[in-house]
């Protein structure tokens, strides 16, 4: 085992507070390109990802996110949008209800490790309203807004680790 992969992992935290310098392009797409390894049902990829960079597009998602506001203040923010209809081609309602989602969660995921990875902060949002985000940034009828992702150089340093259960509490070996 890689003991420095688990170590990043493990010290990855939300960040709320960004510098004021921008994301070059370069570890941008490295972060995409990450993003975008991640495992999808039949491989299916059914994902788009909205880059914005400009400020007033940051402004009104940032109050479509229930006005948190820090989403405003990073220099970069990510729209991962659900795309149902390509996971339903091969797996019908399943695909569409729950792949798509699991799918666009590990494209998420993967996006946050590769910006903590190298050096950048980030926040999973979820807490959003959907139809205005989709309105913000154009989203097509047929993809669904799932996850808001600030991105910038954390302000400060990154807080401890907060508390997690114990494994006793959540895992279940063999069976329930």
């Amino acid at each position: 085992m890689n003991e420095e992969c688990i170590t990043a992992l493990l010290s990855r935290r939300s960040v709320r507070k960004f510098k004021d310098e921008s994301v070059p392009e370069t570890d941008l797409e490295r972060i995409l390109e990450a993003g975008f390894s991640a495992p999808s049902a039949g491989n299916r990829q059914p994902w788009r990802v909205v880059v914005v960079r400009n400020e007033g597009t940051r402004n009104r998602l940032s109050r479509a996110a229930y006005d948190q506001e820090f989403i405003a203040e990073a220099p970069v923010v990510l729209v991962v949008c659900a795309v149902p209809s390509e996971s339903a081609e091969r797996y019908r309602e399943r695909g569409r209800t729950l792949y798509v989602l699991q799918d666009t969660a590990a494209l998420t995921e993967n996006i946050l490790l590769a910006a903590h990875i190298i050096g950048y902060g980030a926040c999973w949002i979820g807490a959003f309203d959907e139809d205005l985000a989709r309105s913000v940034v154009s989203v097509p009828d047929d993809m669904r807004p799932v996850a808001i992702i600030p991105i910038g150089k954390p302000s400060r340093p990154a807080p401890g680790r907060r508390s997690r259960r114990a494994l006793s509490e959540v895992v279940v070996w063999e069976s329930f």
